[in-house]
């Protein structure tokens, strides 16, 4: 089939697209330094999913561990051999880390992306290159819709134009970003401009809640995940802002690799798509906690609420997908909210 490369290949996006590709028939390489757990601590590493990898696909499977700063080690592999797909899914992933250090957040975000993009279109000008992007490019514009308070969410009424979710026509511009959004907006746009200018097939998705069991998640990244987790240690959730009624829509990490699948038998340069669960699968945390303790038997959660909420975070964000479904129509969400809740819940209590 050919031959893919993955960056951040040990965590949820990346190791899926290992599995996904490596059934595709790729021989797929992997680039993965385990900065999470420089981010998040050890409890956050990825590296038992890089060693699961390298188990279970001893011949298909390689990786390393290189820094995607790092332009001079990063050409070594570009240099190998002409690669056919990359899937650039390594990032700094959180807000509060990134106002934190914001020169590393960038220097990664944003310049690291630019390193693999000219490198590809150096090296393999006729690959198909794949950028996660994030929900966050939009800043908090979602924050400014009419939205009105229910029990248990907030929500936007039936007549608004945005009802069935965020389209890729949504301003980026005029808002606050956080320091974290605007270096993935930075790499979205570069994408985006290596495409158009260069001719580079690129595919940028903003990216709503990706999850799934194989999320290593932590208080700073990974909301669904964090929650699972917390709730099947027993270890108390903290819930940040907006009464605990902000509404994610949540997308398996198996649902995201078929559309990158997708996209590869039948690419095209500088395409944007929104990618989340939709309306289906929108939840918001006081709905998720409900659901999590119905599948532990009623086992309240151990929460504490903060009225801080984090800067530049949605209160409601839902991916409308009518672009991805008509562009790709035989992709499908193959998960729903409760599966996918339910899943996780099993993957974790089985850690446990």
């Amino acid at each position: 089939m050919g031959i893919a490369l993955v960056t951040g290949s040990s965590g949820l996006i990346g190791s899926q697209a290992v599995e996904s590709l490596v059934a595709e028939g790729f021989e797929v390489i992997g680039i993965d330094n385990d900065l999470r757990s420089f981010f998040f601590g050890k409890e956050s590493s990825t590296l038992w999913n890089q060693n699961r990898l390298l188990k279970k696909y001893p011949r298909e499977f390689e990786s390393f561990s290189i820094d995607i700063r790092d332009y001079d080690a990063l050409e070594n592999i570009f240099k190998r051999q002409v690669i056919d797909l990359i899937i650039h899914a390594a990032a700094q992933p959180s807000h509060d880390w990134a106002a934190r250090d914001p020169l590393t957040d960038f220097s990664i975000n944003a310049n690291g992306t630019l390193n693999l993009l000219e490198l590809t279109r150096r090296f393999s000008p006729d690959a198909n290159f794949v950028l996660l992007s994030t929900n966050k490019v939009y800043g908090d514009n979602p924050n400014h819709l009419p939205l009105v308070e229910h029990a248990t969410r907030w929500e936007l009424p039936k007549n608004s134009p945005y009802h069935n979710g965020i389209d890729e026509s949504f301003s980026i511009d005029h808002t606050l970003h956080s320091v974290f959004g605007v270096s993935k907006l930075s790499a979205d746009v570069t994408a985006q401009e290596y495409g158009r200018y260069f001719g580079v097939n690129t595919l940028i998705l903003r990216g709503g809640c990706l999850t799934g069991p194989m999320h290593s998640s932590s208080q700073l990244h990974g909301f669904l995940a964090h929650l699972v987790k917390c709730y099947v240690r027993k270890e108390k959730y903290t819930i940040f802002g907006y009464k605990g009624k902000q509404v994610r829509d949540n997308i398996h990490a198996r649902d995201v690799v078929d559309l990158i699948i997708k996209f590869n038998r039948n690419p095209r340069p500088a395409l944007v798509l929104n990618i989340g669960g939709g309306r289906q699968n929108s939840v918001s945390i006081l709905e998720a906690i409900e659901k999590l303790q119905l599948l532990g038997g009623g086992r309240t959660l151990n929460y504490d609420y903060d009225d801080s909420a984090r800067v530049g975070d949605h209160i409601w964000y839902i991916t409308n997908l009518a672009k991805a479904q008509s562009l790709y129509p035989e992709w499908k969400l193959t998960y729903g909210i409760d599966q996918l809740i339910s899943e996780m819940f099993e993957v974790a209590s089985r850690r446990t």
